[in-house]
């Protein structure tokens, strides 16, 4: 029994002719009538009733029909599994993020993907998210992991992922049990001419707590990135609305630069929990009073739907912020899943 014998027998018995059934199949009526013959022998069993109005299944056509559209619809499944895999041999996925998730989460979710799935090409864009979604929108991106801060574009769709609290980083202490300590610069008292202060000498520590609230971070001495930054401008809209002037020590860096800035002690940097992944030299503080939290999503384009190697991107992605939010894990208590 092969499936070329089950098509022709669920055919015959669904058109209720082999006239119908041989035109559907592409075959001649006499080929269609040995495969249903050979089948027949086979199972020992007549399995149609054949008349001048059609064919009918007998009892035992009646009972296999159940059992072969099932073979038929596995044998298809099967097909379908096998092409994607197949394609997954080769191919490319185009994926995007911020710079503070291109360091984080995707590169855990990158390394998982290579590891199932080496021949295939990857492209990364890091930029913005609304620069991501434009390139969604214009088809330059399969997909995305965006930061939600309102609308991203017309022609995308997102789905929310996990939501992170953002904490404040700061260098591990040198010694067991010592408190971490930012350097700030220590300024002379203003000279007795009255010329105005000298420059800054000496250096003075600053201990970093465990919480901290964002007026304590606003006299900490900081490392802040580029104003170009989804999380620049949510920090800086943050003391705007607090009325709060923040302490900045360095600006303008991007990320890699940043933290390694704050590994050294040169400030604190306010950063996604998920930063911290496979950072030992850094620590985090809880932001207090108030807290603050983003929502990350992976977004596609609207209305186009995602190839095996992209839609297996995705999985990835869901599979990887499971594990980083499951109980037990790191960022349990400061990352949950949307």
């Amino acid at each position: 029994m092969n499936l070329v014998q089950l098509q022709a027998f669920e055919a015959v018995a669904r058109t209720g002719t082999f006239t119908a059934a041989a035109e559907e199949l592409f075959v001649t009526q006499p080929s269609l009538s040995r495969q249903i013959g050979s089948l027949e022998a086979e199972l020992g069993a007549v399995l149609f009733q054949r008349s001048r109005a059609g064919a009918t299944p007998t009892l035992a056509g009646k009972t296999l029909l159940p059992i072969a559209t099932r073979m038929l619809a596995d044998a298809e499944a099967a097909h379908v599994e096998m092409a994607a895999l197949a394609g997954l041999k080769r191919g490319r996925v185009r994926i995007g993020a911020p710079p503070t998730l291109c360091v984080s989460v995707l590169a855990e979710v990158l390394a998982a993907f290579r590891a199932r799935f080496p021949g295939v090409a990857i492209e990364v864009t890091e930029s913005g998210s609304r620069a991501l979604a434009e390139g969604l929108s214009e088809g330059r991106l399969d997909l995305a992991l965006t930061v939600d801060r309102g609308p991203v574009g017309p022609a995308v769709i997102s789905e929310h992922l996990f939501r992170e609290e953002l904490v404040v980083a700061s260098a591990m202490p040198d010694a067991v049990g010592s408190a971490p300590a930012v350097v700030a610069p220590q300024a002379r008292d203003e000279s007795a001419d009255g010329v105005g202060p000298e420059p800054a000498v000496g250096h003075k520590a600053v201990e970093i707590p465990e919480t901290m609230t964002l007026a304590q971070l606003a006299e900490t001495p900081q490392v802040a990135f580029n104003r170009n930054y989804d999380l620049r401008r949510a920090t800086d809209m943050a003391f705007h609305q607090a009325g709060l002037t923040p302490t900045i020590a360095v600006e303008g860096t991007e990320m890699d630069a940043a933290l390694r800035f704050v590994e050294r002690g040169l400030g604190v940097a306010v950063v996604p929990a998920t930063i911290l992944l496979g950072r030992p030299g850094l620590r985090a503080s809880r932001l207090v009073e108030p807290s603050l939290t983003r929502t990350v999503g992976v977004t596609v384009r609207a209305g186009t739907a995602l190839d095996p190697a992209s839609e297996s991107m995705r999985e990835i992605l869901k599979q990887t912020v499971e594990q980083l939010t499951g109980p037990g894990a790191y960022f349990a208590d400061l990352v949950t899943t949307v």
